[in-house]
């Protein structure tokens, strides 16, 4: 089984790494600020249109290509600057649990990441049994 599709949106930028810290009754209580929210609620509903008729349940490899848009940069060209694939990928795979497409990100067991500037942004995933 595999699944493949193409998310044309400008991708989000800010990571799962961007939690905030406030004090509740002297106990550090931790939460996502609004922009990781809206991000979250984005990366959803779009990743919700593409959901596969049944959970993956088995090792999965995950294929993602970040495409931002490209402003000055060449279609294509590697995007260097932050933010980092491992930031970005977590968050996704949390979205891509929360929307059913597994049952707990634990199953990706192998991933190719890549961020590129794009004339057309969005977001490419392959996911494929092992």
């Amino acid at each position: 089984m595999a699944t493949e599709f193409f998310m044309a949106m400008d991708p989000p930028t800010c990571t799962y790494q961007e939690k905030k810290v406030t004090v509740i009754n002297g106990k550090p209580v931790f939460y996502d600020p609004p922009e990781v929210n809206a991000a979250r609620l984005k990366l959803i509903g779009h990743l919700a249109k593409h959901r596969p008729k049944e959970m993956y349940v088995h090792g999965v490899r995950l294929t993602v290509k970040w495409c931002f848009p490209k402003g000055r940069h060449r279609n294509g060209e590697y995007r260097t600057t932050k933010p980092d694939t491992d930031n970005l990928q977590k968050l996704l795979k949390d979205c891509m649990t929360t929307a059913c497409f597994w049952k707990d990100d634990a199953l990706v067991a192998s991933e190719i990441v890549e961020k590129f500037w794009a004339d057309i942004p969005g977001i490419y995933i392959r996911i494929e049994e092992l």
